[in-house]
């Protein structure tokens, strides 16, 4: 995740796509301990031992792999302590992690995707954070990224959300003078920059089945929960008309078929979408790629627009935290990712390298960061209200997200009515959570 390029696979962990593996983790989840017992399960290691390991992907990217070293190795010179560092790749990630976890091969420090955090957790090997957590200075939303069941199972390390990046220079040449706030006023703006001409497409949405959860802000801006308790929502009134509406954009040629994130980016980087869905370092990434040199100035974080005035603006919580395995070497990895996370030297040189924002207080107003207008924007306007998806809590969740996708796409196309497709997702949704 850097703002000077990225892989496919790199972008394809910013929302939580690929393979998970995610049928293996309900596999080891069945017979694994619950989530209650945690305090209990163990490795059978030295939980004293200084020397423990350190798990995450990252450690298996090129662009990211120095500065999480840089990390490591003054830890072990400040500690005099050992850090085995442990990676397999992203799309492999967490089905390995979750056998090895299974199979007690796995020890002290793991970095998690917080979509992922609940389906590690319910599998019984995790430590409870709870007296640890507030030493950090953790933000309110960066502290319940790392919650499952009421229980606080990881220190987040970076927190950002997915949002909506405005082109303020086609926003100017359309006549736009602010951001849309309404559902009405955004529909109106599309179909202004819309009259430009040129092959704009207003808004590169999100019209492909991989990146199709994208509907689901837009189905809790119209009102719609997803879930209810342990009911699922989808096929209410709500989601009907998000997926109505989403429907009435594409038929109008506001949004376009056959668009994913990559799609999306490179539109907004040749200057042909003033509107898309992207990660807070959405900027960096599509700059980068970009023949504009002035992009990045016109790029602005944009809060999405609300139903009716004085509605909360939606947006899904992104970003990882470090989980802390019960058993060998778990006192001194639990201290190394408190430091990790929250160390404001750390954090801020770790945001130097990489972009991504801490999850502390003081790491936000740390001015490497705070200079960072459009950083600080983003937080302010988005991650302030973004909130993780109710599905994640189940291993099902992959199989949840395409389920809805492939319905939505289903009306996009003319092959099935908004009310059937979204009746006809809530009951798959609602037959995969039973399972």
């Amino acid at each position: 995740m850097t703002t000077s390029g990225i892989s496919r696979r790199g972008a394809l962990r910013m929302f939580g796509i690929g393979a998970l593996g995610m049928a293996g983790v309900g596999a080891l989840g069945a017979c694994a301990p619950s989530p209650s017992n945690s305090g209990s399960a163990s490795n059978g290691g030295d939980t004293k031992s200084k020397d423990f390991d350190f798990t995450s992907w990252s450690l298996n990217e090129e662009a990211a792999r120095p500065a999480i070293e840089k990390i490591i190795a003054a830890w072990e010179k400040a500690e005099k302590s050992k850090v085995r560092a442990v990676s397999y790749p992203y799309n492999e990630y967490l089905s390995q992690l979750t056998l090895k976890l299974g199979g007690g091969e796995t020890t002290g420090a793991i970095h998690l995707d917080i979509a992922w955090l609940a389906a590690v957790a319910q599998m019984g090997k995790l430590a409870d954070l709870g007296s640890v957590a507030p030493k950090g200075g953790y933000t309110d939303v960066a502290l319940k990224s790392g919650v499952y069941d009421g229980k606080q199972y990881g220190l987040p390390w970076n927190t950002g959300s997915i949002g909506v990046i405005a082109n303020s220079k086609l926003l100017a040449k359309a006549g736009i003078k602010k951001h849309p706030a309404t559902v009405e006023e955004f529909e109106d703006a599309l179909r202004a920059i819309k009259g430009l001409g040129g092959g704009v497409v207003p808004y590169a949405a999100a019209t492909k089945v991989a990146q199709l959860k994208d509907i689901f802000p837009w189905m809790q801006t119209f009102g719609c929960t997803l879930m209810d308790g342990e009911k699922v929502t989808i096929g209410d009134d709500a989601s009907v008309d998000a997926v109505t509406w989403y429907k009435k954009l594409h038929d109008a040629k506001l949004i376009a078929a056959d668009v994913d994130r990559f799609d999306a980016r490179a539109l907004f980087g040749q200057g042909k979408a003033a509107f898309y869905d992207d990660a807070v370092i959405g900027k960096g990434v599509t700059a980068a790629q970009s023949k504009d040199k002035t992009l990045a100035d016109a790029m602005q974080p944009m809060m999405r627009p609300v139903l009716r005035s004085g509605d909360t603006p939606q947006a899904l919580l992104w970003g990882g935290v470090i989980a802390i395995v019960n058993g060998k070497g778990q006192d001194a990895a639990t201290e190394f990712a408190l430091h990790t996370t929250s160390d404001l030297a750390t954090t801020s040189e770790y945001f130097t390298s990489r972009a991504l924002p801490p999850s502390t207080t003081a790491g936000l107003a740390d001015p490497k960061v705070a200079q960072d207008t459009f950083t600080t924007e983003w937080t302010e306007k988005i991650t302030k209200t973004a909130t993780g998806s109710p599905f994640w809590q189940f291993a099902q969740n992959a199989q949840i997200e395409e389920a809805v996708a492939k319905q939505v796409q289903a009306v996009l196309v003319g092959k099935s009515k908004p009310k059937d497709a979204m009746r006809k997702a809530g009951e798959e949704v609602a037959a995969l959570i039973k399972r």
